[in-house]
């Protein structure tokens, strides 16, 4: 089988990661009888160099023609100082929108292998972590109507605007709750109904959609709860879905519970299943062109690319399996080796990974 595959490499690590998740992808392609096309596109600070914008057209349209998108990262202090609209980071909005992305997957897992990363105590992980935040991903504040008014006595003024309509988050509400059916059916949402009129809604519009799945638990959360519950004790998540901005802080506090950024896909769907699929850590310039890059994201994205888009359950089984089994042996990138130890470099654990798959 033939699938056409978008790939944005972006900016500092991204194009790094990337070639290591293609790696693997290509050694699912030659066990399986699969052939992967890749279509290369810029978006973010590479597009803002080659051609002024950091979304062209070009991409858009090649990216909506392709089975799914596979992206690295976006952005760095090399762009900084471009106005808000025309800065790397937009592209992502573009992409989200354009492409109808309304629903964010994050899966928080912790593997036994890594447990000693965790910044927790060990009781409070104890027999491992596996929690699914479903974030909102076109709505809200990120899409609002935002802006600069002068004030009488204050000086200048900036506002951004949050905004949810029932149908947006009825449609992200159902895909948490299906997820939960495949899991331990248990949804958490996270709003703050004590004082925002949107997050009324929200909780409203979740407890109706609740009511198709009698079989799933449903508890709301504040999202400040929500941040003090997940370390002081995540065990007792399985599926959390919330707003954009919410979703957006804390899918990044439940990744770095795991052990490391570094290790985190993430998945934005369609309503017709396509989707793009990205590492939740972003461009890390700092590091890019070192080799001290985990690659781990962005070959998990994959997985869930064949998972979720492809619909190849038992390919993306061999990639997490490979995964598992790499860092069984003991490999390590910097981020997550033991002191003392040797890590391995991005394109090493890329390698280690792609023959797991080939052996399994």
């Amino acid at each position: 089988m033939e699938y056409k595959i978008a790939v944005i490499k972006g900016d500092g690590i991204g194009p790094e990661v990337v070639d290591e998740a293609i790696k693997v992808l290509d050694a699912v392609g030659e066990k399986y009888g699969h052939n992967f096309k890749y279509e290369y596109l810029r978006a973010g600070g590479d597009a803002i160099d080659a051609c002024g914008k950091c979304l062209p057209k070009e991409t858009v349209e090649k990216a909506k023609a392709a089975d799914a998108v596979l992206l690295g990262a976006v952005g760095g202090p090399k762009w900084d100082s471009l106005p808000g609209e025309e800065r790397p980071e937009r592209a992502l909005l573009g992409l989200r929108k354009e492409m109808g992305l309304f629903a964010n997957l994050r899966p928080a897992i912790m593997f036994d292998e890594l447990k000693d990363a965790c910044p927790l105590k060990p009781e409070k992980v104890e027999g491992g972590l596996d929690l699914l935040v479903v974030r909102e991903l076109t709505g809200g504040i990120y899409f609002g109507e935002r802006g600069m008014k002068e004030t009488e006595d204050m000086g200048k003024a900036a506002y951004d605007v949050e905004q949810y309509s029932e149908k947006e988050v009825e449609r992200v509400a159902e895909i948490a709750f299906e997820m939960a059916m495949k899991r331990n059916k248990k949804v958490t949402s996270v709003d703050k109904a004590n004082v925002l009129e949107s997050s009324r809604l929200w909780r409203k519009t979740v407890a109706r959609v609740a009511e198709k799945y009698p079989e799933v638990e449903l508890e709301n959360f504040y999202v400040d709860n929500a941040a003090m519950q997940l370390v002081y004790n995540p065990k007792q998540f399985d599926v959390i879905v919330t707003s954009n901005i919410f979703g957006d802080i804390l899918s990044d506090e439940a990744s770095m519970i795991t052990g490391s950024i570094g290790m985190l896909p993430s998945a934005s769907l369609a309503e017709d299943a396509f989707g793009m699929y990205e590492p939740v850590h972003g461009s890390a310039p700092d590091i890019a062109g070192t080799g001290k890059a985990n690659p781990i994201a962005t070959i998990l994205s994959v997985g869930m690319l064949l998972r979720y888009t492809l619909g190849l359950a038992k390919e993306a089984d061999a990639i997490e399996n490979a995964v598992k089994a790499v860092l069984k042996e003991g490999a390590r990138t910097a981020d997550i080796a033991q002191t003392g130890s040797t890590p391995a470099s991005t394109s090493e654990m890329g390698s280690l990974i792609a023959e797991k798959v080939r052996q399994n």
